[in-house]
């Protein structure tokens, strides 16, 4: 089942910026996974706007392929060098449909 990792991203330091951007896509995708979008253009609809710089979402083939990005060994002096220059917070869904009423998505 698609694992979705949503990644909301206030900066308060740029520096890790570059090479985390330069690198991490690639350990994204030794993991099964893909960006669907990587942007700082957010726009709030509806609600009280999130006090973010960016949200990058990805999908994985699996939970199982998203925790193994996440805990991924090369990965961990990134996430360090995000979590000094950043405030954030990654968060995972699937895509079931806990209402069960949408025909093309498991039932949740």
């Amino acid at each position: 089942m698609t694992a979705y990792i949503i990644a909301d991203i206030k900066v308060t330091n740029p520096q890790w910026m570059p090479a985390y951007a330069a690198s991490v896509h690639d350990l994204v995708h030794k993991h099964g996974g893909r960006y669907l979008s990587r942007s700082g253009n957010v726009k709030t609809l509806e609600g009280k706007p999130l006090d973010t710089t960016l949200i990058a979402l990805m999908a994985f083939p699996s939970e199982a392929a998203a925790r193994a990005f996440t805990s991924d060994p090369a990965y961990a002096p990134f996430v360090s060098a995000r979590q000094d220059g950043s405030d954030s917070r990654f968060q995972m869904i699937d895509n079931t449909d806990l209402a069960g009423t949408i025909p093309y998505l498991p039932k949740g």
